[in-house]
């Protein structure tokens, strides 16, 4: 369709699904999340732990919230058109400029390359929600209107960032980041906008899946290279087998809940959607950690076995909680289904001082999870089931 008039889209409406044009949206992120990544990777392998999580941090908050701004606006209003597809395309250089300032974002606090692609970003979107409000009226107008004043005053504040000094810049981050986190909050008090329980659900669900396979190509490539190198196949086996077997169970446990069922309205949809920053981002490190754990293992990380296998551990353990708080937890029913989760977690993080098997051991405890888990789902169903008949 050439032009259509932007009207907001039926929460019910059937068979919604993401489209392609959303696939290739995700797709764009991969650069940018093996873009920090790897600044990950080098950080934590240089012994730097601090700075690593900080920076990781910050530069993949913008991943996140770049992706959600525009997930959450096409879930309500995708009218797919050519306005609107030229408009996301242009988002998705926006996207591509960003990844390329990650590194120095990352490494030398220089977002000038970083704030270029969000403005970039940012213009599209908002003349996407000006072109919702155009074709709104009353509340839903004035919502539209809110999300496209509160982002470019937030993107007022990005740029002021860059003639900040130095020191300043990280702490002034975090208020900008306080700042955008309140834009939707602010924006949908007076009106719920008509985003699509099933569709939000399913994007969140690939996108998790985009972060998880760049964690196994990045996995991937650091096992070759080390083969490569050194032919130190004994002592990488362990690493690959656990770190495989830690990312098919965070696949398994992700998905094992229909989680659309719970999205009924912004109060569980906005803690759930926030809390989502710490799924992918730990999903991804996951893929970082098993590249420091590798580079460990053949000598060139200059770093403890503890603090290499911490690298992979933390952010293992941290995406079992948090699926549990923000999924899980609301399908189970006992205090056994209900553990299995964070003790598996707790199970993963002592795995760190297990020596140079801690990734493999930490695999095995993830892939228990998945089979207690699923044990005693099955066995609560056929109880309900008998008690049923």
């Amino acid at each position: 369709m050439t032009y259509v008039p932007m009207t907001a889209r039926s929460r019910v409406e059937v068979h919604r699904t993401a489209t392609t044009l959303e696939l290739f949206f995700d797709l764009c992120f991969v650069v940018a999340i093996a873009q920090a990544g790897q600044r990950l990777v080098h950080a934590l392998a240089e012994g730097h732990p601090g700075s690593a999580v900080a920076g990781y941090g910050f530069v993949f908050f913008g991943v996140w919230w770049a992706w959600m701004n525009f997930t959450w606006f096409a879930s309500a209003y995708d009218c797919d058109d050519v306005p609107y597809r030229v408009t996301t395309l242009v988002q998705i250089a926006g996207v591509l400029v960003y990844a390329a300032g990650v590194s120095r974002a990352f490494d030398a606090n220089d977002w000038t390359v970083a704030v270029i692609g969000y403005l970039i970003m940012r213009v599209a979107l908002t003349a996407q929600w000006l072109r919702a409000a155009a074709g709104e009226s009353g509340a839903a107008r004035a919502a539209a209107l809110k999300y496209a004043a509160g982002l470019l005053l937030c993107q007022a504040g990005w740029v002021a960032l860059l003639f900040a000094p130095d020191a300043w810049k990280r702490w002034l981050f975090l208020v900008l980041v306080v700042a955008e986190l309140l834009v939707p909050v602010v924006a949908e008090s007076g009106h719920q906008t008509p985003w699509h329980a099933h569709h939000i659900a399913e994007r969140y669900g690939l996108f998790t899946i985009i972060v998880l396979g760049e964690t196994i190509a990045a996995s991937t490539v650091a096992v070759k290279s080390a083969i490569d190198e050194h032919e130190a196949l004994g002592v990488l086996l362990p690493i690959a087998a656990g770190g495989l077997l830690i990312v098919f169970a965070a696949w398994w446990i992700y998905f094992a809940v229909p989680m659309h069922e719970r999205l009924n309205s912004n109060r569980e949809a906005i803690p759930w959607g926030y809390g989502h920053l710490l799924i992918f981002a730990s999903g991804a490190a996951i893929g970082a950690g098993i590249e420091v754990a590798v580079e460990h293992a053949v000598g060139k990380a200059h770093i403890s076995q503890v603090a290499a296998n911490a690298a992979v551990t933390v952010p293992a353990a941290l995406f079992l909680l948090m699926v549990w708080l923000l999924h899980s937890r609301h399908f189970k029913s006992g205090a056994a289904q209900q553990l299995v989760l964070p003790v598996s977690a707790v199970a993963i993080l002592a795995c760190t001082w297990a020596g140079s098997y801690a990734v493999l051991y930490a695999g095995l405890v993830a892939t228990a999870a998945v089979v207690a888990g699923t044990a005693l789902s099955a066995r609560t169903s056929a109880r309900t089931s008998a008690a049923a008949a």
